[in-house]
C-alpha cells in the first residue's frame, strides 16, 4: 500500500440476521495508483462464524452492499449453502478538489472499461487494504487465495465491471452475478460477445439477469438485447452459465429478489473446483488438445518468432503497421524480395484500444497466422480474420514468442511457458504449398 493512506471511518456497525451477528467495518482508500487521484469508500462485512485463524471465502460487491447482500449471505452461511465468507463492498472512485467538492465521478471509467484495470485495482489496492485490518476483538482479516472460493457481483455498470474482472482474471474470481449489465457501447462492452466466442473458455460460473424493458439510454444500445447476446456467446463458448429474464426495467429490484437463488446456484457444489467447458469454436477445437494447457518450463526461447513473417508458400509478407496499430499489413512478395500491393489485411483485437503489443508472428502448415499479443495468441485465417484467441497463463506483455513443431512458447512476467497444440508450425526456410481457404 505504498503512498496510500488507509483511513478508518468512524462507524463500526453490528447488525444481526437470523441470530447471527455480522461485524461491519467502513473504511476508505485515498490516492489510488490504478486510478490516480481517486478515493474509494468500502465496507467489510465479517460473519459471526469467522474465527480469524483460517482464510475465508470472498464476496466482492460493486457499488456497495446491493441486494441486501450482507444479510442474505449471513443467512446462507448459517444454512451451509455458502462457505464462511467475508464481504467487501466498495464504491466507485471520486476525485475531490481542494474545496472538498467532487470534481470527477470515476464510476464509468472504472466499471465500464474492458481493459482489466478494475481487477488490478481490486488485487493490488482494495484487497491489501482489507487484509490489513484487524477487528475490534483482535481477529485478522484473512481471505483465501483460491479463486474457486471468490465471487464478484454488480448491477448495471457494476454488472459489466464484475464480469470483466473475473473474465480477465479468473485467477482472482470464478463466480459472477451480473444484473442489468451494461454490455453496450460505452467503453467497449459491446465487443465482449465476439471476444467470448473467439477466446478459449475460462473456469467461470456466471449468472446473468435482465428485463425486456431495460434500455437505460438507447444512445449506447439496448441493455436487454446485449445481455441476451452475452448469454448466447457464453453458452456457445461452453461456460457454466444460467440466466433469468423478466419484463423489468433498469433496476436492481428484481435482481435483489433473485439474489438468494443466484447464490445457491453459483455455490451449489463448493468447494469443488470450477473447470472450463468445451467451446463451440471450430478453430479452437481443431487447435487445442484436451488436457493440454500452459506449463512452466526451464527451456528458454532461443528462436523467437519475428515481427515480420512470410506465408508458408512464400507469396505473402505480413508485418505490423507502424505506430502500434491493430492492423497487420500484407504485401505480395516479388522474386527479388521486394514488396508490392500492400494492404491492411489482418485485424487483431486489443481491449486497451491503444496497442495490441505484438511480440511475434508465425504461420502453421495450413496458412493460419499466429500473432502473439498482450491478449494472448490470436489465430487468424488466410483472409485475415481472427478466429481464435488463446490467453496467456500469466498477466503481462509477452517478451518473446515462438511456434516450433507443435509447441507454442512464451516468455512473460519473467517466466517461460510452453503448450502443445494440434497444429504444426510451417517449417523454417522451406516453402510448402497450402490449400486455399477461399474467400468465404
Amino acid at each position: 500500500m505504498k503512498n496510500k493512506r488507509l483511513t478508518l471511518l468512524i462507524c463500526v456497525i453490528i447488525s444481526s440476521i437470523a441470530g447471527n451477528a455480522a461485524l461491519k467495518l467502513w473504511h476508505k482508500i485515498d490516492e489510488s495508483e490504478v486510478y490516480p487521484g481517486s478515493s474509494h469508500e468500502f465496507m467489510v462485512s465479517i460473519p459471526d462464524k469467522y474465527v480469524g485463524d483460517t482464510p475465508a471465502a470472498l464476496y466482492v460487491g460493486l457499488d456497495g452492499p446491493l441486494y441486501h447482500a450482507p444479510e442474505v449471505i449471513d443467512t446462507l452461511i448459517a444454512e451451509g449453502a455458502v462457505p464462511v465468507m467475508i464481504g467487501v463492498y466498495f464504491q466507485p472512485g471520486v476525485i475531490v478538489g481542494s474545496d472538498s467538492t467532487v470534481t470527477r465521478y470515476n464510476r464509468s471509467n472504472e466499471y465500464d472499461a474492458i481493459d482489466g484495470r478494475l481487477a488490478r485495482f481490486i488485487e493490488t489496492e482494495l484487497l491489501p487494504a482489507v487484509t490489513s485490518l484487524v477487528t475490534p476483538d483482535g481477529r485478522r482479516i484473512m481471505i483465501t487465495d483460491n479463486p474457486d472460493l471468490r465471487m464478484i457481483s454488480g448491477a448495471s455498470s457494476g454488472g459489466i465491471g464484475a464480469f470483466v474482472a473475473a473474465w480477465s482474471r479468473p485467477d482472482l474470481f470464478r463466480r459472477v452475478y451480473a444484473t442489468c449489465g451494461t454490455f453496450v457501447s460505452m467503453r467497449g462492452g459491446d465487443l465482449l460477445p465476439a471476444l467470448i466466442r473467439k477466446t478459449e473458455p475460462k473456469p467461470l460460473r456466471i449468472f446473468l439477469h435482465d428485463g425486456s424493458n431495460d434500455a437505460w439510454n438507447p444512445l449506447f444500445g439496448h441493455w436487454y438485447e446485449q445481455n441476451q447476446l452475452m448469454a448466447s456467446a457464453l453458452k456457445f463458448a461452453g461456460y457454466d452459465v444460467d440466466c433469468r429474464w423478466d419484463n423489468g426495467g433498469h433496476s436492481i429490484v428484481n435482481g435483489a429478489a433473485l439474489f438468494p437463488e443466484v447464490m445457491r446456484w453459483l455455490w451449489r457444489d463448493h468447494p469443488a473446483a470450477i473447470t472450463p467447458g468445451n467451446s463451440g469454436n471450430s478453430t479452437l477445437s481443431a487447435t487445442l488438445i484436451a488436457g493440454e494447457g500452459w506449463r512452466l518450463t526451464d527451456t528458454l526461447i532461443t528462436h523467437p518468432a519475428p515481427l515480420s513473417a512470410t506465408t508458408p508458400d512464400g507469396k505473402i509478407i505480413v508485418e505490423p503497421e507502424s505506430g502500434g496499430s491493430c492492423w497487420l499489413l500484407a504485401s505480395t512478395a516479388a522474386a527479388d524480395g521486394s514488396k508490392a500491393n500492400t494492404q491492411k489485411a489482418y485485424l487483431l483485437h486489443d481491449i486497451t484500444f491503444s496497442n495490441p503489443g505484438i511480440a511475434g508472428i508465425a504461420f502453421d502448415t495450413e496458412g493460419n497466422l499466429y500473432a502473439a499479443t498482450s491478449m494472448g495468441v490470436q489465430i487468424a485465417d488466410q483472409n485475415g480474420r481472427v478466429r481464435g484467441i488463446i490467453p496467456w497463463p500469466d498477466e503481462g506483455q509477452p517478451q518473446a514468442f515462438s511456434f516450433r513443431g507443435n509447441t507454442l512458447s512464451v516468455s512473460i512476467g519473467g517466466k517461460t511457458y510452453a503448450r502443445k497444440i494440434a497444429a504444426h508450425a510451417a517449417p523454417e526456410g522451406e516453402r510448402i504449398e497450402v490449400k486455399s481457404q477461399g474467400q468465404a
